[in-house]
């Protein structure tokens, strides 16, 4: 028996290459183009609330450019661990279900044979 203790293997933190794109067709357009007018309209309003606009603006305009959102990977990730839970417990129900049935036919009463 060994007293070592286990080592494990610590990932990079670091990007490995460009993110996947999770944004296609008419929404990477829509935030294209509601990128470049809100940017317009906030380099013309000006001041705190333009900068604002002009921020978010480029933010669309960013993820239109790119095809990725990082919000939306976020979202996808917790949609599929919902998924994965809710199989894991539709699994567990028929078990329990299979188990219940078994136990059931394990105490019923049996009937007397005919003599």
């Amino acid at each position: 028996m060994s007293d070592s203790k286990l080592v494990q293997r610590i990932e990079s933190t670091t990007p490995r290459g460009p993110a996947e794109q999770n944004v296609q067709g008419w929404e990477r357009i829509g935030s294209l183009a509601g990128g470049v007018v809100m940017m317009g309209k906030g380099l013309r309003r000006g001041g705190v609330f333009g900068l604002i606009q002009v921020a978010i603006g480029g933010v669309a305009l960013a993820r239109g450019i790119t095809g990725h959102s990082s919000a939306k990977s976020l979202l996808e990730k917790g949609r599929r661990d919902m998924d994965n839970v809710r199989g894991k417990i539709e699994r567990a129900a028929r078990d329990l279900n299979n188990l219940q049935a078994k136990a059931d036919a394990a105490t019923a009463p049996k009937a007397k044979p005919d003599l």
